[in-house]
């Protein structure tokens, strides 16, 4: 019994030691893209609200764009020099590019070096978080035993939701202390810094730690991989197994992850205009039930398996996507809801293409403007911005009959050619609100409607780092884990907010982005429905 007792104990320690480290480092990266619509106003030339808004998304995704080739780099490192160390290195990376955002300068004080710099520290981030994850889940299910690892990662599954809780209940704070002027001036800054704190706690706590048993044994039995990156990628019978990893699991858990969170705190705070401390605090409420949710649907995947939960999950997310985000409108902005029903915009320009073309024009703009965010070139341009800075959905429409580029119809009434003044005069009657009016937020529904969402992350989340760890074997476990789903997360989730908003501002259908995390969803539940094997019985000590 008190052999048992340590045991436990050790488990513990392991699984403390582990979480709470990659809950700084998730902390260090979704700081940023909590502020990620503020950044436009910063780093970014002024004029153009929504090209700097479409930019500080697009930076945000640059973290995400380089977490595949951190997990090769990594992954390779963690598959020769062993678990511990290597997440020990990517803690310190994330810690200091994170910490040195809040001793950046912005774009009013040295112009265009303020992007370029804020880019390199994010690929720094993005390099970092491409080798923490993996390491810390592999270390953690090589220490469980048998019939325990979907519970003991599901704790490990808990850290990049309770990092965007840290984020939130910091910026949170600081912004309920603050004055708008004093937090727009030097606040920001503060939950930046904050991380030289969290880095110093993190590496402590992991100095503790020892290597992973089932790599310590591999190494005494000299069946470690000299060529990880060759065996995992180049050999075609593992390299399949890859490929069934990325498309039928970790794509569709990646959109499904970032859907339920990140896109659901901008469509609050960006879409429907709720304050800042309203959307905070529902969020970081259903972020606290679905952690909980995390560990117990990794838990019931030891004793049922990890695929059928994970494509129910997905399944759920592809059918009533679209209904949920209508009735949060309907919970969060009632004014607006009742608006778009009574007064529709029709916004009918000549440069009308289609639906299909239009989200294709959506993507090349928002590339564009990553590079260069310019001002509106066309009359077309200048209605669409304007009706997204009113915050006013749209739906676009080919224009006939008429010599002018564009033409409002709002309930009847019309307007030919651009004009600000005369649009504000048509939409006036149609009482399209500026902002949601807090008095009005249905709490106990909105936070329903995301615990929803969160519900649906947890499915897919919840048993997909155990999934993974069981795919492939110990020689090349980092490697070829690390790949897939930091392509799945980084790739599929990590540009889904920027993907998902380009294509709103573009339709002007408030709902139109969500048949992206739609698509890749319903991708990876055929997908995995018939290439993917259950994985839960599986002994990770062979290979």
């Amino acid at each position: 019994m008190a052999a048992e007792a340590s045991l436990d104990r050790k488990h513990k320690l392991v699984i403390i030691a582990s979480s709470l480290g990659t809950v700084f480092e998730w902390y260090d990266f979704y700081i940023y893209g909590t502020l990620a619509a503020f950044f436009g106003k910063l780093f970014f030339p002024a004029g153009n609200e929504t090209a700097g808004y479409l930019s500080s998304l697009a930076l945000f995704g640059v973290g995400f764009s380089v977490r595949p080739f951190g997990a090769l780099v990594f992954g390779r490192l963690g598959d020769m020099a062993g678990r511990k160390y290597t997440f020990l290195v990517t803690i310190i990376v994330m810690g200091i590019s994170t910490a040195l955002v809040g001793l950046l300068p912005t774009y009013a004080s040295i112009g265009f070096m303020a992007p370029i710099i804020l880019v390199f520290l994010r690929l720094a981030q993005g390099l970092a978080l491409g080798g923490e994850y993996g390491g810390a889940a592999i270390y953690v299910a090589e220490h469980a035993p048998q019939g325990k690892r979907g519970l003991y990662t599901g704790w490990i599954q808990t850290t990049a939701t309770l990092g965007l809780f840290l984020a939130l209940i910091v910026i949170g704070s600081l912004r309920k202390v603050m004055t708008p002027e004093q937090f727009a001036a030097w606040g920001w800054r503060v939950p930046f810094l904050l991380s030289f704190i969290l880095l110093a706690v993190s590496v402590y706590i992991r100095l503790k730690l020892e290597e992973s048993p089932v790599f310590k044994e591999m190494k005494a039995e000299g069946k470690g991989s000299k060529a990880p990156l060759t065996e995992s990628f180049a050999r075609w019978d593992n390299g399949k197994i890859v490929l069934k990893a990325l498309f039928g699991a970790t794509a569709g858990q990646g959109v499904v992850w970032y859907a339920g969170q990140f896109y659901a705190l901008y469509f609050l705070s960006s879409t429907l205009k709720v304050d800042y401390v309203t959307t905070y605090f529902l969020i970081a409420v259903s972020l606290v039930i679905g952690a909980f949710l995390l560990v117990s649907f990794g838990k019931l995947s030891d004793a049922i398996g990890r695929k059928k939960i994970m494509m129910t999950g997905m399944l759920l997310a592809v059918l009533t996507y679209q209904p949920i985000f209508r009735n949060l409108t309907r919970a969060a902005n009632p004014a607006l809801a009742d608006a778009m029903e009574r007064s529709p915009v029709v916004l009918s320009t000549a440069e009308y293409r289609g639906r299909g073309a239009l989200a294709l024009e959506a993507l090349a703009d928002a590339a564009r403007k990553i590079v260069l965010p310019s001002k509106p070139r066309t009359e077309t341009d200048k209605a669409r911005n304007y009706l997204n800075g009113r915050g006013i959905p749209f739906t676009l429409a080919p224009l006939e009959g008429s010599s002018a580029g564009v033409a409002l119809s709002v309930g009847g009434r019309q307007v030919a050619g651009f004009d600000e003044k005369a649009f504000e005069a048509a939409l006036a009657p149609a009482a399209y609100p500026k902002a949601a009016d807090p008095a009005q937020v249905n709490k106990p529904r909105v936070v329903t409607l995301l615990t929803i969402l969160l519900c649906y992350v947890a499915m897919v989340y919840g048993p997909i780092a155990a999934f993974l760890v069981e795919l492939f074997p110990t020689r090349i476990r980092y490697t070829s884990m690390s790949l897939p789903y930091h392509i799945g997360n980084g790739w599929f989730g990590g540009f889904l907010p920027l993907i998902a908003a380009s294509i709103v501002v573009f339709t002007g259908d408030i709902y139109a982005g969500l048949w992206f995390p739609i698509g890749v969803a319903a991708m990876s539940f055929v997908v995995g429905c018939i290439v993917l094997p259950e994985t839960n019985e599986r002994d990770i000590r062979e290979g």
